[in-house]
This record gives C-alpha cells, sequence and structure tokens, in this order.
C-alpha cells in the first residue's frame, strides 16, 4: 500500500497505474450516509446516518483481509458498498477484472461505485457474498437443487441436466451428500446450511468473496469447521476473501491482514502478527484485551481495557478523532478539533492516531 491510497483524490481515472499489480480491490475513501426524512407527504431529509465516512484499504489476491469492529460500526456496510449491493454516497471502488476477448484474456480496472447495469452484471459472476445467518440466507420454499442453481439461471448457464450436476459436484465441494439436492434448508442444521450458502456463492466461480460474520451463528464446535473449510476452499480456487467478524479469535485464525473500524473509519491497519503483537490504536489496545488468552497465569496477570461511555451515534459523530471520547490519552483540543489521518507509523501498520503507542496487551 502506498500514500496514494490514502490520498484518493489524487487518482485521475481508472487506468492500470491505479491499482497495484498484485491487488484485486481498491477502495478510495467510501462513504455512506443513510437519510433521515421526515413528513409524510413532504418528505425533507432532516440527517443522515454517517454509517461508512471515508474508508480506504486494498485487498491483494489470494490474501484474506479482516475487517473488525463493534456491532454498528460500519463493516457489513462497507462490504456491501464494496459488491454494491448498496449504493455508496461517494467513493471508488476499484476491480481488477479478467475479461475473455478475441486475443485471450484481459485485465481492466473497473470502478464498480460507478460501472453501468450491464457492467455490473458481468461482474457479478466474478464477486459473490455468504451471509451472516444461514437460516434468513436460504429461501425456505426452495429446495437444495434450486437454491445453489440459482446464480447459473440467472446467468443462463447450461441446460437443466448441466445445473443439477454441477450442484452435485459444489456439494461435494463443500462436503455435503451429493444425493441431498432434493431436500429443503430447515431438514439441514445450521453449520450444513452455511456450507449451502457457500456451495452457492461457488457456483459461479467466483474469484473475489465476501464472508459477512459467516460463522457468528454458529456453535463454537461448528466454526471451527466452516473456517477450515474456507480455507481449503481458497486454496484449491485461489479465491481472495474480505472477512467481516467481531470475534477477534476467528479474525487471527482467519485472516493475512486485519483493519479495525470505529464509527465508521479505519482507526487501524496491519499484518495480522503486527496487529495483533504490536496494537497502537488506544481502541485496538482495549479491543486486544479482550481476547481470552489460554493461560491461566497470563490471564490473571494482564490488566482488562475497559471503555467508559456508549458509543457515539453515527447520527451525530464527535469532530476530530471520533475515539477522543472515549480515550484516556486524548488531549485537548487536538484530538477533539483535528481529525487523525491514516498513515504508516511501520512498514505496512497504519494508524489513524494522533498519539499512537505499541502496547503489549495479548
Amino acid at each position: 500500500m502506498t500514500d496514494e491510497i490514502m490520498a484518493p483524490d489524487s487518482i485521475a481515472g481508472v487506468g492500470q497505474g491505479d491499482v497495484a499489480a498484485d491487488t484485486l480491490v481498491r477502495v478510495n475513501d467510501l462513504v455512506k450516509h443513510f437519510p433521515i426524512n421526515k413528513g409524510i407527504f413532504f418528505r425533507k431529509q432532516v440527517g443522515a446516518v454517517q454509517a461508512v465516512s471515508g474508508v480506504s484499504f486494498e485487498i491483494k489476491k489470494g490474501e484474506t483481509l479482516g475487517l473488525v469492529g463493534e456491532s454498528g460500526c460500519g463493516k457489513s456496510t462497507t462490504a456491501r458498498c464494496v459488491l454494491r449491493l448498496i449504493e455508496p454516497t461517494s467513493g471508488r471502488v476499484l476491480y481488477r477484472a479478467e475479461t475473455a476477448g478475441t486475443a485471450g484474456k484481459r485485465t481492466e480496472i473497473i470502478d464498480i461505485a460507478s460501472a453501468d447495469k450491464d457492467t455490473l452484471r458481468r461482474l457479478r459472476r466474478d464477486m459473490q457474498i455468504v451471509f451472516q445467518d444461514p437460516y434468513a440466507s436460504l429461501n425456505p420454499r426452495m429446495t437444495v437443487a434450486s437454491i445453489i442453481a440459482e446464480p447459473l439461471v440467472v446467468h443462463g448457464i447450461g441446460d437443466r441436466a448441466e445445473r443439477i450436476d454441477r450442484v452435485k459436484e459444489l456439494l461435494k465441494v463443500v462436503g455435503l451428500n451429493p444425493e441431498h439436492t432434493n431436500r429443503y434448508p430447515h431438514e439441514f442444521s445450521g453449520g450444513q446450511r452455511q456450507r449451502i450458502g457457500v456451495a452457492r456463492a461457488l457456483a459461479l466461480n467466483p474469484t473475489f468473496m465476501v464472508l459477512d460474520e459467516p460463522v457468528s451463528a454458529l456453535d463454537v464446535s461448528i466454526q471451527a469447521q466452516v473456517l477450515n473449510l474456507m480455507e481449503d476452499l481458497q486454496n484449491e480456487f485461489d479465491l481472495t476473501y474480505l472477512f467481516i467478524a467481531h470475534d477477534l479469535s476467528v479474525v487471527r485464525h482467519a485472516c493475512d491482514r486485519v483493519a479495525v473500524m470505529y464509527l465508521g473509519r479505519i482507526a487501524e491497519m496491519a499484518d495480522r502478527a503486527a496487529l495483533y503483537e504490536r496494537p497502537m490504536h488506544p481502541y485496538t489496545h482495549a479491543l486486544m484485551s479482550a481476547v481470552p488468552i489460554p493461560d491461566p497465569g497470563k490471564e490473571k496477570a494482564r490488566r482488562r481495557i475497559i471503555l467508559e461511555g456508549d458509543i457515539p451515534s453515527p447520527i451525530n459523530p464527535p469532530s476530530g478523532c471520533r475515539f477522543h471520547t472515549r480515550c484516556s490519552r486524548a488531549e485537548f483540543p487536538l484530538c477533539s478539533d483535528e481529525e487523525p489521518h491514516l498513515r504508516e507509523i511501520e512498514p505496512g501498520h497504519w494508524v489513524a492516531c494522533h498519539f499512537p503507542e505499541v502496547k503489549q496487551v495479548v
């Protein structure tokens, strides 16, 4: 990552030079505000929920980027804006797409945030999502075969026999019995339903997948199975993941790099080892202090950091650093007046704090 990604306004146009050769997705200054309207007949906007405010990051080919933070910090909204399942207010999402041409495959950089409908439809085959709730994300009135084959039907791929063969192949890939194609979702456990959701996401041979808290609704014993499955599939099919989670233990196991979000902005971003061993942002310090340690002696000796106060409302976030209202190291008026920009403190380690400090908490 270079300084350019933190200064997205300097990018003149969408070209090969805007995205590094090993980068698949690059997000620049992504913003999503949900309007608050008042009135029945003459609706007037009286405010906005600032769910995502100027988020920038990149995801390299074949890696897993974890996006973590408290509930309501904007993780899932960011992911849905990246896929353009919801329309971003502003910003750019540059995607390195491979398209087939007369001279073979060629690479082009596409801004998903401003792409037209035809381009988006073509990109849908490359980008898929696995939703958080395996009970709500599968249609209870459809059989497993219909659920997994639906993307193939939408994109007009294969005839009925070929689609059934593909469904059985995908069920085998995710560790389910290929003969269960005519069963309904209620006949499966939560872990099996999530595997069906993964199979559906794999149907179109995607390159990039968003995993929106894929194991948070599952029992701990099943979480490891699903995580190991996702890792095996990544290695087998050369997939790139954006992994949304709030469980830092899961993120430590599953991700290569981690970005920590707070109130719609990225507070810290680094390689997994650097973030867990050398966290620099006070918010990250507090999160890490809550991660259980499987050593009773160390667990008893360490000091838990308890954040005081409530998370500010995204309707009216604090000025300056958004974390200053709960930060023990905040200095006024600097922290309350001046917003800290995400800057590279160490190679590959980015922190949005006026007073970053390495602190061993785990």
